[in-house]
């Protein structure tokens, strides 16, 4: 038999008492209204409030779409934020990880959704990692049109949270990529990464604690920056820049976003059979975070080149008499660029990803 709550108390329980906050939720979408409404752009109007977002794909001029969808979030990169108390930078990442994926096969990040779960909602600290959300949606190009927020005690340790982040563009179906011309003989050009960008905090993690550093310690190579705040550098977007490079030129054939796996994990994804790739690690200089973690963990250069971008975060292979013109492009859009490789026919019983020296390092 049920219990009957006692007369004097009638409402004995309530979802607050329980740990949910309804009243900060409804704060927190006041709160991040404006920051939704700085990446309108053509197709949305950028208002959050009701069941979905909407977004009207004729008024943005494609003929032939095919939509592109990607989802990803931050990993243990935002233990890294947390114990730092750094919150408005992996926004950025999170929408980093997905509109980079999508513009590999070049799509245009059309909007963006997010979820963010916590045990208990901090108002303020929810609002930091949105406006880096917005602000990862502005450098993409792209509408922040709805997302999710969890309040979910006991599912989360005091002070944690989680991020989920999910993507969609368009490409002209004749336009998507990888172009069915990849062949050897193409040209890999690199381009620059900030740092980690969202992969490998694991082992970052690890050898921060074994060496019992403190994020707020100054960063030994950073111009005044703290070691938390050389980890938590936010991963570079692409997008607008590859997307001048893909219409202006049209000579990108294939890209690769170099995340988790690297070189190896990643650039045979958009090859086809029978290419290989070759890299000459001597043509970029790693960053000197990685070097900094490489030499505190003694890690070797195998470990680094599967676990890290080692300083190239997107791949873009072209032919060689256009790999000047791309090249100039994607500079002028910003990027630092370098050639690091091309592609060969495939050797029985070879890796698909041979490399020349370490990675990264040019002198």
């Amino acid at each position: 038999m049920a219990a009957t709550p006692p007369k004097d108390r009638p409402n004995r329980y309530t979802y607050a008492e329980a740990g949910v906050d309804i009243d900060a939720g409804n704060e927190l979408v006041r709160a991040i209204g404006p920051l939704a409404a700085s990446t309108r752009r053509t197709g949305s109007d950028a208002a959050l409030g009701g069941f979905g977002g909407l977004f009207d794909l004729a008024a943005c001029g494609f003929k032939d779409p095919v939509l592109v969808a990607a989802n990803d979030g931050v990993g243990t990169k935002l233990k890294v934020a947390i114990d730092a108390n750094i919150h408005d930078t992996v926004g950025i990442d999170l929408v980093a990880m997905s509109v980079n994926d999508l513009i590999v096969q070049g799509a245009e990040p059309l909007f963006f959704l997010d979820y963010y779960a916590t045990g208990k909602l901090h108002v303020d600290v929810a609002r930091e990692v949105v406006a880096g959300i917005a602000e990862g949606c502005r450098q993409a190009g792209c509408a922040l049109i709805g997302g999710e927020t969890a309040e979910m005690p006991g599912m989360y340790a005091k002070g944690d949270y989680d991020l989920a982040g999910f993507a969609v563009g368009a490409v002209e179906r004749d336009q998507i990529l990888p172009r069915g011309d990849v062949a050897p003989g193409d040209i890999l050009l690199g381009l620059s990464s900030s740092g980690f960008h969202s992969n490998g905090y694991s082992l970052v993690r690890r050898i921060v604690e074994d060496q019992r550093l403190s994020y707020s310690a100054p960063f030994p190579h950073g111009d005044g920056v703290s070691i938390g705040e050389a980890l938590l550098a936010p991963t570079r977007i692409y997008v607008k820049a590859m997307l001048r490079a893909i219409r202006e030129t049209g000579a990108v054939k294939a890209m690769a976003h170099i995340t988790g796996g690297g070189f190896v994990e990643n650039i045979p994804r958009v090859l086809p059979d029978g290419v290989s790739v070759e890299i000459d690690g001597a043509s970029w200089k790693m960053p000197p975070v990685f070097r900094w973690l490489m030499e505190l963990g003694g890690i070797d250069d195998a470990e680094m080149g599967r676990t890290f971008n080692c300083g190239i975060g997107m791949v873009v292979v072209v032919a060689g008499k256009d790999a000047e013109k791309v090249a100039t492009v994607l500079a002028d859009a910003g990027e630092t660029v370098q050639r690091i490789g091309r592609l060969t026919e495939a050797a029985a019983g070879a890796p698909r990803v041979a490399v020349k020296g370490a990675l990264g390092s040019r002198p």
